[in-house]
């Protein structure tokens, strides 16, 4: 479904590809870029840092709406317990692609939901394991080049080409890999009233 103007869900994201995972919800919406520093705090764990970044982005535009439910969500990619940034260069894509053969990475989405009728939030972690195949030199640059994967945590896209670099996927929601896993936020909606299946509730 397109954005609707003065939707009673808000997500506040300006990711594609967020924004095509919620339109599989049928639910109208609008958008909301928010401008959050996402910097790690000294000695936060990876959890905590993909929790407070998704419901900080939520917060940050809870203020313009009111009487809304606000959809927040992060993203962070680990390797032998180091976070993974976006490689930002070819060179760096390759690297971390040769490192990530025949190994798993483990993708933490942290889901905020915020209701600024009621004043409650909800925050979920979904966890998602990622297993490489075994790839070589070439493997590695040629999905490099086709894809470009610069801006990406992990250096590949799932939602891409990135499917033929794997073994196998592990976890209850594939959907968490491209950033926004709408198993949990199909309940966390159910909770606030909100149901997919069901009516959308009219604001007050």
């Amino acid at each position: 479904m397109p954005e609707v103007a003065n939707a009673p869900l808000v997500l506040a994201s300006s990711s594609r590809f967020r924004k095509a995972l919620l339109d599989r919800l049928a639910l109208p919406y609008q958008c909301h870029s928010p401008d959050i520093d996402e910097t790690p705090q000294p000695g936060e764990t990876p959890e905590a840092l993909v929790r407070r970044l998704a419901l900080s982005k939520a917060e940050a535009v809870a203020e313009a709406y009111p009487e809304h439910l606000i959809i927040g969500s992060d993203q962070i990619a680990l390797f032998e317990g180091e976070i993974l940034g976006k490689p930002h260069t070819p060179q760096r894509a390759r690297a971390n692609l040769a490192r990530f053969s025949g190994n798993r990475v483990r993708f933490l989405v942290g889901l905020a939901l915020v209701d600024t009728r009621s004043g409650e939030r909800e925050v979920v972690i979904e966890p998602f394991d990622v297993v490489f195949r075994t790839l070589d030199d070439d493997d590695i640059a040629r999905y490099v080049e086709r894809e470009q994967p610069l801006d990406s945590a992990g250096s590949f896209r799932m939602e891409g080409l990135g499917i033929a670099l794997f073994e196998s996927l592990e976890g209850r929601d594939p959907n968490a890999l491209i950033g926004l896993p709408l198993i949990a936020l199909c309940e966390l909606l159910r909770k606030a009233g909100m149901d997919p299946l069901g009516e959308t509730p009219q604001r007050a």
